[in-house]
């Protein structure tokens, strides 16, 4: 009898165990802070509170997601750095902030005209999301998807045609970055590392005269009043992602977890998809209240690729790690060869 008993009590008390377990990880994962610089309300937002809503009913529980919008909790290292503590859980970032956490991401984004098409830089990314999702997780982060906003367009309060306008004019940069700033000093630029908050007052004070950015961001910043000219050159994409904290990750059961990515995944490519018609749909807008789109010709573009080849030897190695920047040249190497697109 006192066996039975024991055993009785053995089991009760391994039953509390997992309520309690269970209790643990409602209490701990019951929320998870996302922060953005997406604007409250854009489709980015929407798109962002949709997940939530799926992450909600997601399998044991779900997982009450918060999203704050807009920067309301700083620019992208503070993102970053408040992940690091603890302060926030996760974070839908461009690659200046996820390159905070590792810097092979920027192989994606800062070589400046490596891409030609939106399918190359599609293409590229798939072919490194393992080995920079593996990078990630050794960092503790967990990128549940990744996208772009398109591509990153001069906006200027006097006409940019050619590399010699641009350079006499003051180009606003990422704060923070100082590798970037001193490849853009080597190469003639006039670099001012700011904010993004401190964009649209720095193009109305006259403290920076330029910014590259995606049309979207141009419309919903109003950097197109006092920047009212945009140079029609596909400078770069302007990739980005969603990483969560691996603590609060792997705090998540299984069956939880595979629900949360599948949602996370599905964001990430109606993000991208509508990002990029918001592009052109920007851009329209902007006309209508006075932007200037400036194309450019042939002979401006061959000029413009000579500028962004010459830095690529400051680039390599520096900016970008030099085994990533490799691999990218070879991937598209390979990519123009297969689809009959090698020729400039």
């Amino acid at each position: 009898m006192w066996k039975k008993r024991i055993l009785t009590v053995t089991c009760l008390l391994g039953l509390a165990g997992m309520s309690q377990a269970g209790l643990l990880f409602a209490q701990r994962a019951v929320r998870i802070k996302l922060a953005t610089l997406a604007p409250k309300g854009s489709s980015y937002h929407q798109i962002l509170m949709a997940m939530g809503e799926k992450w909600r009913n997601a399998p044991g529980g779900g997982v009450n997601l918060t999203i704050y919008p807009g920067g309301h909790m700083g620019g992208e290292a503070d993102m970053v750095r408040k992940m690091r503590v603890g302060q926030l859980h996760a974070a839908m970032l461009t690659v200046t902030g996820l390159s905070d956490i590792d810097t092979s991401v920027r192989a994606l984004q800062n070589m400046p005209m490596m891409f030609r098409s939106l399918e190359e830089v599609d293409f590229v990314r798939e072919k490194l999301r393992p080995e920079l999702e593996r990078r990630f997780q050794e960092k503790g982060f967990v990128v549940i998807f990744w996208g772009d906003a398109g591509w990153v367009r001069f906006f200027s309060r006097t006409p940019v045609l050619r590399p010699d306008d641009l350079k006499r004019l003051k180009v606003f940069t990422w704060a923070g970055d100082n590798n970037q700033v001193d490849i853009m000093k080597a190469a003639g630029y006039q670099p001012v590392p700011l904010e993004t908050n401190d964009i649209l007052p720095g193009l109305q004070t006259g403290l920076i005269q330029a910014v590259p950015t995606v049309p979207f961001y141009a419309l919903s910043g109003q950097f197109y009043g006092p920047a009212s000219h945009m140079l029609e050159l596909n400078w770069a994409p302007l990739v980005g992602g969603a990483v969560v904290t691996r603590k609060i990750w792997e705090s998540i059961p299984d069956a939880t977890r595979k629900a949360l990515l599948e949602a996370a995944r599905e964001a990430g490519e109606q993000i991208k998809g509508r990002s990029r018609a918001e592009g052109e749909e920007s851009v329209e807008a902007m006309k209508k209240r006075g932007l200037t789109v400036h194309p450019v010709s042939a002979e401006a573009a061959a000029e413009w690729r000579a500028s962004a080849e010459s830095v690529y030897p400051q680039i390599r190695g520096r900016i970008v790690p030099a085994e990533m920047f490799d691999q990218v040249q070879q991937l598209l190497n390979e990519y123009r060869t297969s689809s009959g697109k090698s020729a400039r």
